[in-house]
């Protein structure tokens, strides 16, 4: 009867963790929001561009995760979701984004834990590495070379069309946002201050890191490019196209066996 008490008691704080957001105040007052479940070795979801830590529900990795038991949280970047989003240039400036995960990771009493990024999630997992001697393991998803230039064209064409300049390569993305009324001025200085990791900077990195990317996937550079540029890689291609690769059992699979 202990035991099936103990059971029982588990599964229902694993339904309370798993339905509650909370949030803490970064070092610039800037309130994030973020889940945090599941119990055991602890995994961090980074979302990509117009999105937020809730695009990570429902799919087959998060699922895979809880039920193999890892804890998993997943924040809304600075900007996006239920976070603050605040209108000033200064609040994205000197890698606000990494500074806010590395405090929430203190914040939750992770003394290690394993990262996972997508897109624009990986772009902002690339410079934490280079920051946090924390992280064991790292994934990087959806992401070639290209996000290493400071003057990256694909960067520079999205931060001018949330900034009023938007050409064809751009009109869908701007045209989404306003859909799901994405606030715009933040989505313009996210692009205008984000991460340009060094290659020097990237080549130092001792921890084992994941390069994964769907097949049909070239839309931010080689991503064999990328996974060469470090001591420890692994790469793994996997079906599908940069938008729907990340929910897919294979992109799972592929995680679940490399951690």
């Amino acid at each position: 009867m202990k035991k099936a008490a103990y059971i029982l008691l588990f599964f229902i704080l694993h339904k309370v963790s798993t339905a509650q957001v909370n949030y803490f105040v970064s070092f610039d007052g800037t309130h994030i929001t973020y889940t945090d479940e599941g119990f055991g070795e602890t995994v961090l979801l980074l979302h990509g561009f117009l999105s937020s830590g809730k695009s990570w529900d429902n799919t087959k990795l998060k699922k895979d995760l809880l039920e193999k038991g890892y804890r998993v949280i997943a924040p809304d970047l600075r900007g996006n979701g239920q976070s603050d989003k605040p209108q000033e240039e200064k609040f994205y400036q000197d890698n606000a984004e990494v500074k806010d995960i590395k405090l929430l990771m203190t914040h939750l009493h992770a003394k290690s834990y394993n990262a996972i990024g997508y897109s624009r999630g990986s772009i902002i997992l690339a410079e934490l590495l280079t920051e946090d001697a924390r992280i064991k393991k790292a994934v990087l998803g959806g992401m070639g070379i290209d996000f290493t230039d400071p003057q990256w064209d694909r960067r520079l064409a999205f931060a001018g069309a949330f900034n009023g300049k938007v050409t064809e390569m751009t009109q869908g993305a701007v045209d989404y946002a306003k859909s799901i009324d994405a606030d715009l001025r933040s989505l313009y200085l996210q692009q205008k201050y984000q991460p340009s990791t060094p290659v020097d900077e990237l080549r130092t990195l001792g921890i084992k890191i994941l390069v994964i990317a769907g097949e049909d996937d070239m839309d931010n550079g080689d991503p064999i490019a990328l996974s060469n540029v470090f001591k420890k890689a692994k790469l793994a291609i996997v079906p599908g196209e940069h938008n729907g690769t990340w929910k897919t059992q294979e992109f799972s699979d592929e995680i679940l066996k490399f951690l």
